[in-house]
């Protein structure tokens, strides 16, 4: 193994915890024998083939200390999907800086990145080591328990439900239902995660919907309908990636971004939540209002999880630790061994087999009605976000 440097990148849509990785990747780094200097990319793939590279060597402690508790992508992100003609000038400036350890922290489509290129450096003969550390609030990334930024994300998700179903509860004389409406294009991991919000069947959330269940609208209705007949109101969690069963979005969106995925909430124009809404308005003529958090739940710091930090912090680690034995091609996995007492083992899975694909919610864990989640899925969120507060009732 040929001794060199390091660079690091944050790629896709942030988390609360991304720099924990990127905190992780630098100390460990520092302590490698292995590896020289680590340089970080500025706005991901892109600002490498530009040459933005920052060097992130010699960083005082206290700075580390401060950059695991800053939300968002420090270095800036980008959702760029490289092309074939983008790998010669990626493998240049490789070249020039003597990188020979290569990190990206992503998700599916950040994975098929350092898949590319440690593959086209390796036919081109070039050694580099490169392995991904795993990062998204969706938590639809295949070969992992969960993912690093999921858990604060849920959290995020929970609270933002509790409160605003206290506020529901409250105000049912003048608002006879609320609709919240999370991130998730593929997958209802953080829809579903609202459920932990209820405590008692009267509770918010009521009802949830996910993309992995055809919505079905008059099933919706009448679902609508038998909550308010018994609650008097009712509060509504639902994907944005939500569809009918002949696959159109219920959002209606024709939008896509670079990797041709549906865009969904602002950038389309429209809105899952505000579709549902307007739903239950013709039906009912019932006052009631939407709630889109869009990405402010991928960067709340105040609401982020111990927990969450720390296996964020742990996958940038192992990253560097499985280069520096020469480990290449893989990802860094979470793997749960217990619930109660929560424990986990950290492992790897080859980036072929993770790269651009998803990892939906699977069937046991929604519940036959498609409008809610099981017990089986309570006992899998659980630990992963924390105490829930319990508030007074009269």
């Amino acid at each position: 193994m040929a001794k060199g440097n390091v660079v690091v990148g944050q790629s896709g849509g942030p988390t609360a915890v991304i720099n924990c990785s990127l905190a992780g990747v630098i100390e460990t780094v520092s302590a490698s024998s292995a590896m020289d200097r680590v340089y970080g990319m500025r706005y991901a793939v892109e600002g490498l083939m530009e040459d933005r590279l920052v060097d992130l060597s010699d960083k005082p402690a206290d700075f580390l200390e401060k950059l695991k508790r800053t939300p968002s992508s420090a270095l800036g992100s980008s959702r760029h999907k490289i092309q074939d003609p983008d790998l010669p000038k990626i493998l240049k400036i490789l070249k020039k800086h003597e990188i020979r350890y290569f990190f990206l922290i992503g998700g599916n489509d950040t994975m098929d990145t350092i898949h590319r290129v440690e593959k086209y450096c390796r036919q081109q003969g070039y050694e580099l080591f490169g392995v991904g550390i795993p990062k998204t609030v969706d938590n639809d990334l295949f070969g992992t328990d969960h993912t690093p930024g999921f858990p604060s994300a849920a959290r995020c998700n929970i609270l933002n439900v509790l409160q605003a179903g206290v506020l529901a509860r409250d105000m049912q004389r003048v608002d006879r239902y609320v609709i919240y409406q999370s991130v998730g294009r593929d997958a209802g991991w953080l829809s579903a995660a609202a459920a932990a919000a209820r405590r008692d069947e009267g509770e918010a959330p009521h009802l949830i919907y996910l993309p992995e269940v055809a919505f079905d609208r008059e099933r919706f209705l009448a679902d609508v309908d038998s909550c308010i007949s018994r609650y008097g109101w009712v509060s509504i969690v639902c994907g944005e990636g939500l569809q009918y069963g002949d696959g159109t979005p219920v959002s209606t969106s024709e939008t896509t971004d670079k990797f041709g995925n549906i865009e969904f909430g602002a950038m389309a124009g429209t809105s899952v939540a505000l579709n549902l809404h307007r739903m239950i308005m013709d039906r009912f003529d019932f006052r009631g209002e939407f709630q889109i958090t869009e990405s402010l739940i991928m960067s709340a710091m105040d609401r982020s999880v111990d927990l969450d930090r720390q296996e964020a912090y742990e996958c940038g680690r192992r990253a560097v630790l499985l280069a520096a034995e020469g480990s290449s091609g893989v990802m860094v996995t979470i793997a749960r061994r217990s619930n109660a007492p929560y424990r986990v083992d950290f492992q790897t899975v080859a980036l072929s087999e993770v790269a651009e694909k998803s990892k939906p919610m699977p069937r046991e864990y929604i519940n036959p009605e498609g409008n809610f989640v099981t017990e089986e899925f309570l006992e899998y969120i659980r630990p992963l976000v924390g105490e829930v507060p319990d508030y007074a009732t009269l």
